[in-house]
């Protein structure tokens, strides 16, 4: 069929579609039979055969016009926009696309991979499940949406998913592979184990699939397996700077004078520049930090940690304002008339506790214990405060951080239905059946007034630890993601004394709420600190409590072998031997780090404050 004959075709079965479905499928039938690789013809079809209720058939046609579209000319040059980063190219040319057709189920999904590079997740999965929705079979489609789930921290979906996509494709390695980190996220960790080790059985050359394993071992507390996996890797891949700093982020690790050579060596190496060049290189400068300072080098040790978290700083462009400006509108909206107003209101579960506070405060420390009581349970940082705060700012403030403003809006069933959300959110992380879990991501400092609206019965335990030993730890460790502001000695130090001026405002406000566990405290006196915080929580004392190091449950933060060791004090006055160099933290933090601590330990009352089961207020 000639083209002139071929878009005649096209246009008579589009005329016929509306009042004469049956004819208009015959003609685009006949169109496929001259012209098999007809994707205009393939969806044809499908409306047709969706007008008369065949849905099925129309199913079909559907995918078979995906397997047509790398005949289409325009489609292939989206594509190809596509791969070459090209986004307003692609995502212009795809929606005049849909303009014309919107059942184009490989331009939805390709529209969908637009949305998912520029963070626009939720756009990625409406349009994800509507191509699922006309092409059920679309495995491409599918394991997308397991990503864009992945992405959002829905873990649980990304891995129920995946299953879906594996039954069809079985031995596909990137899928196998997203499916084993997804249970990782959901403590599923003997099947992600499973996972991995036949992966690595699959690919032995394979560094970042051994680095991925290598993480998990560590989590479950294999610490000789897991060096042995970034070890194996390493041989593969001795640049890849992300091993070098796995071994580091161990902590108990110490480099040889070889692992130093080596380092420096890859880093040399790394030197032009380049995305991947960049991340090899803070990775290594990190790495090399921890490996001069253990050698008590202080010099080169300061200088490679600067070095590596100027590159990250870059990346990143934290604006110490944001912070600031949250924290403003949270002591300003968040008075005692405004939490009487809302007494009694959110979700009355009492099952969370939260542990809270900067980053490398002790809240590891402080989880491994309660979770070594019988009632406690211990997951992770888990994501879920902070995406359903920013969600509810974008939902009626048009952007996430204006949550204050949203919650301060927000009527009473709203503020339960996000308590419930929270609760059914993190059910997942759920496993033993006890009635009180933790949630011990640190930043959800910033989202105090909101947990004690939504989870007014939920406990809080305020992490803190001296302002110099926290803020120069945090400068010493690069993160996964997040804690932008910590790659900054004056960022780092303007973060600490928004998050002690928040927390102040809410023991003025909120008194009694917020139990505070002074790290320096803690460790001098561990025994009267646990019996505090189990008083605070209602809880009975238990010795497994002080034995919390032989806890063999998987832990995934920095300090995941630190809290398998007792207490010790190596971790106080890291940063004396800096001095010299922590001006500009020091002048940040102004007068809190004279005030520290701002709130002694114990000042809380350490009796619950009624006499309901476990002390739930």
């Amino acid at each position: 069929m000639a083209t002139l004959t071929h878009d005649a075709a096209l246009a008579n079965a589009r005329r016929l579609l509306a009042a004469e479905p049956a004819a208009a499928l015959a003609q685009a039938q006949a169109i496929i039979e001259a012209v098999p690789t007809s994707a205009a013809a393939h969806r044809l079809a499908a409306h047709a055969l969706r007008s008369l209720n065949r849905e099925a058939e129309a199913q079909a046609a559907s995918l078979a016009a995906v397997g047509a579209t790398i005949h289409d000319e325009a489609m292939v040059d989206a594509a190809l926009a596509l791969a070459e980063n090209r986004l307003p190219d692609a995502e212009t040319a795809l929606r005049q696309r849909l303009r014309e057709d919107a059942t184009d189920v490989a331009a939805i999904r390709m529209l969908a991979e637009v949305a998912g590079r520029i963070g626009r997740y939720a756009d990625a999965e409406k349009l994800l499940n509507r191509a699922l929705e006309l092409a059920p079979g679309f495995g491409a489609a599918r394991a997308n949406l397991a990503t864009v789930f992945y992405k959002q921290n829905r873990f649980a979906e990304a891995a129920e998913t995946l299953d879906a996509v594996l039954g069809d494709d079985p031995d596909n390695p990137a899928h196998v592979n997203l499916k084993a980190a997804a249970l990782g996220r959901i403590g599923g960790y003997d099947e992600a184990l499973a996972l991995y080790e036949q992966l690595t059985a699959r690919f032995p050359e394979h560094a970042k699939l051994w680095m991925s394993y290598g993480h998990l071992l560590k989590t479950v507390g294999r610490q000789d397996d897991s060096i042995a996996a970034y070890r194996h890797a390493l041989a593969v891949d001795p640049g890849l700077g992300e091993l070098w700093w796995s071994l580091a982020n161990l902590k108990t690790i110490r480099f040889s004078a070889d692992d130093r050579a080596a380092m420096e060596a890859a880093l040399v190496a790394a030197e032009p520049a380049g995305e991947q060049r960049d991340d090899d290189r803070l990775h290594l400068h990190f790495a090399l930090g921890k490996a001069y300072d253990d050698a008590g080098d202080v010099e080169p040790a300061f200088r490679h940690y600067a070095a590596g978290n100027a590159i990250r700083a870059g990346q990143l462009c934290y604006d110490a304002a944001d912070t600031r400006t949250i924290v403003d509108a949270a002591i300003a909206t968040c008075t005692p008339d405004f939490f009487a107003a809302r007494m009694d209101m959110g979700d009355p579960a009492p099952d969370p506790i939260f542990i809270l506070g900067m980053p490398r405060a002790g809240s590891t420390l402080i989880e491994q214990i309660l979770a070594s009581h019988s009632a406690v349970e211990g997951t992770m940082e888990l994501p879920d405060i902070p995406a359903l705060a920013l969600g509810l700012g974008r939902e009626t403030q048009g952007e996430g951080r204006h949550w204050v403003a949203a919650l301060a809006d927000a009527p009473s069933e709203r503020l339960a239905e996000m308590g419930a959300a929270f609760l059914r959110r993190t059910a997942v992380q759920r496993k033993t059946g006890k009635p009180f879990y933790i949630d011990k991501l640190p930043n959800n400092w910033r989202y105090v007034p909101l947990i004690r609206l939504i989870l007014p019965h939920a406990k809080i335990i305020d992490a803190r630890r001296h302002p110099l030993d926290c803020c120069w730890s945090n400068f010493r460790q690069h993160y996964a993601k997040g804690q932008a502001f910590s790659y900054d000695l004056a960022d780092m130090g303007t973060y600490y004394r928004d998050y002690v001026r928040l927390m102040a405002h809410i023991d003025a406000v909120q008194p009694g709420r917020v139990h505070r566990v002074i790290h320096e405290a803690l460790l001098d006196n561990p025994e009267a600190e646990v019996r505090a915080m189990l008083g605070y929580l209602g809880l009975p004392f238990e010795e497994a409590c002080m034995a919390f190091h032989t806890n063999a449950r998987a832990v995934r933060t920095a300090s995941s072998e630190q809290v398998r060791r007792p207490i010790n004090r190596d971790g106080v006055d890291q940063w004396r031997p800096y001095d010299a160099w922590l001006g500009p933290l020091k002048r940040a933090l102004g007068a809190v780090l004279d005030e520290y601590p701002a709130v002694p330990a114990h000042s809380q009352s350490a009796t619950p404050t009624n006499s309901l089961p476990f002390g739930n207020s």
